[in-house]
């Protein structure tokens, strides 16, 4: 029986067993949509933009010296994938990871072109959560081709800047349009996590105003997300120290120097995860805290109330024995009596607990 994710979608089973390497099986959300292609080529004078219809008509492109970026959105149609390998000479290992959309980041050299996987992520301001898919970087010398499992992405303004001509990225080349599309999604990252950052200091505020039904889930969410973002960014940072250090053909000098800033991100986000992570502790121990308080004060009253009626019930069944011989009985004031004991012994005993600061 196939399993569903927590968004309702089913997952195909994975069927990968036995297989050789290099063979093609897309794990993902189930997915029927078409696949969407659209390429730019870009000089420093001149650009084109247009979506293709298939694979094929991006070949012109292929070889030529100026600056060609393909992204394909959806990488469920494994025979799509598969004839982009062919036409672009990719290695069967590289389509594999592109189809497996559980990839852990990662960079990997293939010689002639270079294959990076990292984890794209948004935030979804409706159910107040982290959304993340993955996205494939393969950069070669003559292209850039990008992979992602879904339409959308955060490359709005990289598109933009190239349609200006006095733009900096026309002068640049394949592999800093590479780093600028990982510097996007890195820089996405800051800003989910001053939106967590907001509902942290939310939920603080609800725990000194008094704790909301609400706050425990909240703080599970918040949490859920953290550990998404952590095992995001966490392998990034190694990648970008990789690229950043050692030298390739595909990468050049000065954008080594950009990909070293994109690590010092990755850093400056590692800490403030961190201290986000020691705040979320804090939430919920202060949670616990005042949950345990509350229940105590709630057990304290129940002690009290039970302490109270404890002699007065003890006094009521004396005197509802109904011997015949007992005091009182056929005394005229002896109920009015019984009360007015009864009565002291509640004043004296609430007395008694003010006193103590019981009450």
């Amino acid at each position: 029986m196939n399993k569903k994710h927590k968004n309702g979608k089913k997952r195909p089973k994975i069927r990968k067993t036995g297989l050789p390497p290099g063979s093609l099986v897309y794990i993902g959300e189930e997915r029927s949509d078409p696949v969407r292609i659209t390429l730019f080529n870009y000089t420093a004078d001149s650009f084109i933009e247009k979506e293709v219809q298939s694979v094929e008509e991006c070949l012109p492109y292929r070889d030529e010296k100026s600056v060609t970026w393909i992204n394909v959105n959806g990488v469920h149609d494994t025979a799509l994938i598969s004839r982009i390998g062919e036409l672009f000479n990719l290695h069967p290992l590289l389509l594999e990871d592109v189809v497996n959309t559980h990839q852990r980041p990662k960079v990997d050299d293939y010689d002639d072109h270079l294959f990076i996987v990292m984890r794209m992520m948004t935030y979804n301001e409706e159910k107040k959560s982290v959304e993340n898919e993955q996205i494939s970087f393969v950069l070669a010398k003559n292209f850039v081709l990008s992979f992602q499992q879904r339409e959308g992405d955060l490359f709005g303004v990289i598109r933009e800047r190239i349609r200006d001509n006095k733009s900096k990225i026309r002068n640049f080349g394949n592999d800093y349009l590479v780093y600028r599309m990982i510097d996007v999604i890195v820089d996405h990252y800051f800003i989910i996590i001053e939106k967590i950052g907001d509902i942290i200091e939310e939920l603080e505020k609800k725990l000194e105003e008094g704790v909301a039904q609400s706050t425990l889930e909240v703080h599970q969410q918040i949490r859920n997300d953290f550990l998404m973002i952590r095992k995001a960014i966490y392998p990034l940072r190694e990648v970008l120290s990789l690229i950043s250090k050692d030298p390739s053909s595909l990468i050049s000098r000065p954008t080594q120097k950009f990909f070293r800033d994109v690590y010092d991100h990755t850093i400056q986000i590692i800490e403030t995860l961190e201290m986000y992570r020691e705040m979320i502790s804090g939430i919920r121990d202060t949670y616990h805290s005042y949950m345990n308080t509350e229940m105590n004060r709630s057990i304290q009253t129940l002690t009290i109330i039970s302490v109270i009626f404890i002699p007065l019930t003890f006094i009521a069944g004396i005197y509802g024995m109904n011997f015949e011989y007992m005091p009182e009985l056929k005394w005229k004031w002896g109920y009015p009596a019984v009360l007015a004991v009864m009565v002291c012994v509640f004043l004296v005993m609430i007395f008694y607990f003010r006193r103590r600061r019981w009450l």
